[in-house]
């Protein structure tokens, strides 16, 4: 006999419930419903990409990489992202695809970081970008359709910062990485961060001071414009010349969620990425779009109670098997509840007695159970048995929709 092996998950892994799932899938279809608003297409891409796809992209996080040798002695990673896949499909698909292109994207990418809450190895994210355009209004339409799903989703207090990478053109990018941190090390964290990456004390000073004292330029006085103009309350956007966003691809206007009262950092992320395209050929394409946290955005959205209580995948009804003698006739009334929408399952397990059928639909949270014996059969009825109040009704069989419906 084989060995028994330990039941467990890799950490940074997880499994879902189906309450959990459940729950999962309304958060996808919602933000879905306001990618469809704007006119976003969605696309798929693998699982899995040669390693050279991401390498070279994404800057000090490299580290991070799920990658491996496979069968064939190919250099291959698991998806880190899915804005450098997406730049590979427009480059591979190119004459294919028709620009401007909007394209969102949810499937789960890979990173091999230390778990902690709110940061898994394996997580779904929801991506929205534009490529095609130059100008800042398509920046300007992503930071709103940021603002619009959060505003869908429920959010009240929210606020997306906006800064643009043109504004750190002098500074060298190990810099730009430690001024991202500002928020979780504050200033002295981050000077001292600047200096370990070979600087002086005073250099790291009057760096990170000129970084505090930047304006808005052209380019985001544009989207502050777009932003009025589309009706949004300023109360949900704000400039921030400490947002610094630490991809190396980032090249334009960069903006970061964040939720108040919910402490486990910024929800989603996004940002220009002009040159990242000219990597898998010889033109560089714009681009534009962000990257929502899934999981950090479901964090948030069980900490301010902002799922529906209707939420769930039990059945309201059951149909039980009083005998094996009445399994068709329990067959057929589920199937004619079903033909109307209404959640029906039968009991599956014929040697079990009605008593142990009632305390499985007590326990699953069942609404009503369905007996059929041997009266309901001669009488062309059922026995309708409602769990809450312990009440019971004979209901003919061609008023059953009709009762469940009322």
């Amino acid at each position: 006999m084989a060995a028994l092996v330990t039941p467990r998950t890799l950490k940074g892994f997880r499994d879902f419930f189906p309450q959990e799932v459940i729950k999962r899938n309304y958060l996808k279809q919602k933000i879905v419903e306001v990618f469809t608003l704007y006119g976003f297409e969605p696309i798929e891409t693998p699982l899995l990409e040669y390693l050279d796809t991401f390498k070279g992209n994404i800057g000090e996080d490299e580290k991070l990489f799920f990658h491996f040798l496979d069968h064939g002695n190919r250099a291959v990673a698991l998806r880190y992202d899915q804005t450098v896949p997406t730049c590979r499909f427009i480059a591979e698909h190119r004459d294919e695809i028709q620009f401007p292109f909007k394209r969102y994207q949810i499937q789960p990418v890979y990173r091999a970081e230390k778990p902690q809450k709110g940061r898994y190895r394996e997580f779904v994210q929801c991506d929205a970008d534009i490529f095609g355009v130059k100008g800042p209004e398509a920046d300007a339409e992503l930071i709103a359709l940021t603002i619009d799903i959060y505003t869908h989703l429920g959010f009240k207090d929210f606020v997306v910062k906006i800064n643009d990478r043109a504004l750190f053109r002098k500074i060298a990018y190990p810099v730009i990485v430690a001024i991202d941190k500002l928020a979780k090390i504050g200033r002295s964290g981050v000077i001292e961060e600047i200096v370990a990456k070979g600087y002086s004390h005073s250099e790291a000073k009057n760096m990170l001071d000129e970084v505090l004292r930047m304006q808005p330029n052209d380019t985001l006085n544009t989207i502050f414009s777009y932003l009025k103009n589309a009706g949004f309350s300023q109360d949900h956007y704000q400039f921030d010349p400490s947002l610094a966003r630490s991809f190396s691809y980032s090249t334009g206007p960069i903006w970061e969620v964040t939720i108040a009262g919910f402490d486990q950092g910024s929800v989603l992320g996004g940002e220009r990425f002009d040159k990242l395209v000219g990597r898998f050929q010889k033109e560089d394409i714009p681009g534009t779009g962000f990257g929502l946290g899934f999981p950090r955005t479901f964090e948030a959205m069980e900490q301010f109670g902002l799922f529906p209580a209707s939420l769930h995948s039990v059945p309201r009804v059951m149909v039980s098997i009083f005998s094996p003698l009445y399994v068709s006739s329990s067959v057929r009334v589920a199937s004619q509840l079903r033909e109307s929408s209404i959640a029906t399952e039968v009991y599956p397990d014929t040697t079990h007695d009605l008593s142990r059928q009632l305390k499985y639909a007590v326990k699953k949270g069942i609404e009503y159970v369905i007996i059929i014996g041997e009266e309901e059969e001669k009488s062309h009825a059922v026995t309708v048995k409602e769990l809450a109040t312990r009440t019971q009704h004979s209901v003919q069989h061609n008023k059953l929709v009709e009762f469940f419906l009322k």
